[in-house]
């Protein structure tokens, strides 16, 4: 099964995935979580930015 998204979606989810990536940058995390995150969203992006968003670093 080949899933593809282009246009305004591929755009709109473009911007998630770099705003996710830049909140786990931001984080309080150590340095290897930090790489890990980013590495499982930009490897898996659906997937790693759900996952962030329900366990990763939650903001005080």
């Amino acid at each position: 099964m080949d899933i593809q998204v282009s246009g305004i979606l591929g755009l709109l989810w473009l911007i998630v995935v770099i705003w996710a990536i830049i909140q786990v940058a931001q984080s309080s995390a150590s340095g290897m979580a930090k790489l890990l995150w980013i590495i499982l969203m930009l490897f898996l992006p659906v997937a790693g930015v759900i996952i962030w968003y329900l366990m990763g670093p939650k903001a005080r």
